[in-house]
């Protein structure tokens, strides 16, 4: 049986490599302000409440729980270029990232209007809820 020793080097180095591959993980989630975090949760749940909605994507129609399992995945997937609520319309919310069709929304009643649109009034929304507390 053979056994392999390490040395005392080569043990720093794997050391090293992780604590580098700690530090950048920790950087990456710690770009995200809570209250950017926070906005970016409000518009999610804001598309997920739409009661008999459609949240149209290449041309499919989702459910508006389907919907928000799906802008979260993206929202995880673009890692650090969404630092902001903003970045999450642009990145995330608004159009296909595999076609670059713009996403829509079919309301109930039939209207239809981009999720892009719908989400920056939520967002103007959620800001002016912010300043009628201070």
């Amino acid at each position: 049986m053979r056994h392999t020793e390490r040395s005392p080097r080569h043990a720093m180095k794997h050391l090293i490599a992780a604590m580098i591959f700690g530090l950048a993980a920790a950087a990456r989630a710690g770009d995200l302000a809570p209250v950017e975090s926070q906005r970016i949760d409000y518009l999610i749940s804001a598309i997920e409440t739409l009661e008999g909605a459609q949240f149209i994507r290449n041309g499919i129609a989702y459910d508006a729980k389907s919907a928000a399992d799906h802008l979260r995945l993206k929202w995880k997937n673009a890692g650090s270029r969404v630092r902001t609520a903003e970045d999450f319309i642009r990145y995330c919310g608004s159009v296909s990232s595999v076609s670059g069709t713009p996403y829509q929304i079919r309301f109930s009643d039939g209207h239809v209007v981009s999720s892009e649109a719908f989400l920056r009034q939520k967002l103007a929304e959620f800001s002016a809820g912010d300043k009628s507390s201070d």
